[in-house]
């Protein structure tokens, strides 16, 4: 040995695509670690709206704003929805 401190094998580097999703993974980790009441208030919110009624009126609500007037302004809005989400969720039908 000529003394010099011997140098850990170097890891191969991370692609871009392991890093983002790495990176993503631990974001929402985080984020469920900080707002773990935040599923259980959307459950409840949703258990009461369907236990209330009006889920049926609501869906022929939206049904006729689909085919009616606001269908133009809803497309959009949709569209624009869809341009700030994540890849995966950017061709998902509705």
């Amino acid at each position: 040995m000529n003394g010099a401190p011997a140098s850990a094998p170097s890891l191969p580097e991370k692609s871009s695509g392991e890093r983002d999703e790495r990176q993503e993974r631990h974001a929402g980790e985080e984020r469920r670690r900080r707002q773990p009441h935040t599923a259980k208030q959307y459950n409840d919110a949703t258990r009461k709206f369907v236990e209330s009624g009006k889920v049926d009126k609501a869906a022929r609500d939206a049904e006729q704003a689909i085919e009616g007037e606001e269908a133009d302004e809803l497309k959009r809005a949709e569209e624009e929805g869809r341009s700030h989400a994540a890849p995966h969720e950017q061709e998902r039908e509705i």
